[in-house]
């Protein structure tokens, strides 16, 4: 991922791609001294991460992000105040680092950030796939894709639900992701996979699908925000 730090402190930026600099699938393309600065180089360069500090002179870090909108790069917040969490969170940036920040936390947060990337990027060779084969008890049995509502990782097995029943698979989670259409299916958890247009409500952390709740994991809240149609 394209990287770019942001923050009007020399010593905070040094800091960053310090850390940046051990994380093999981060590539630090530049850094800047104020937002302005950031939005320019945006306009030209392909950025797919902002390491953004919040308090800025002149444009913050607050308002770069909304002016950058829904198709902008995949955003981290780094700040020294807690006073910014709940519009962060509002925005949907993938993480929100207090500096210092620990190597530990550090990584936390870019894994995240690529979890939403790859959600997000993902190319769709199977958008029109209208069903998939799946071996159950030695037979080989087609089931509609449209009939799928979730599926769930059990050990060595994979539970395919649909309306009527479920179908044990020997294979895995992520063996599924990758052969399901990514326009329709979305993994929320590392054990579940859920169609999109399934999803009834989402109550108290949990996707709600034919009265069944899945469990929606931290690192995949802000991708499924994005995902959703929110009003």
């Amino acid at each position: 991922m394209n990287c770019l730090i942001v923050d009007d402190n020399k010593l905070a930026r040094t800091a960053m791609k310090q850390l940046a600099s051990h994380v093999d699938f981060l590539k630090v393309l530049g850094e800047c001294s104020s937002a302005m600065e950031a939005y320019n180089i945006l306009q030209k360069e392909k950025i797919d991460l902002l390491l953004l500090d919040i308090e800025m002179p002149g444009m913050s870090g607050l308002e770069l992000t909304r002016n950058l909108g829904k198709n902008g790069p995949v955003i981290i917040f780094t700040t020294v105040k807690k006073d910014y969490a709940v519009e962060a969170f509002e925005l949907n940036v993938a993480d929100y680092l207090i500096k210092p920040v620990s190597p530990a936390r550090f990584i936390q947060a870019v894994e995240r950030a690529r979890e939403i990337y790859d959600s997000s990027n993902r190319e769709i060779q199977v958008s029109d796939l209208e069903f998939v084969f799946i071996r159950d008890n030695g037979i080989l049995k087609r089931i509609r894709t449209e009939d799928i509502l979730y599926l769930e990782a059990m050990g060595d097995y994979v539970k395919l639900f649909t309306a009527q029943k479920f179908h044990a698979i020997h294979t895995t989670l992520k063996s599924l992701e990758e052969k399901l259409p990514a326009n329709k299916f979305m993994r929320v958890h590392r054990s579940y996979i859920v169609a999109l247009d399934k999803i009834e409500s989402i109550e108290d952390g949990s996707i709600i699908i034919q009265k069944n709740a899945i469990p929606i994991a931290d690192a995949y809240k802000s991708a499924l925000n994005s995902r959703l149609r929110l009003l």
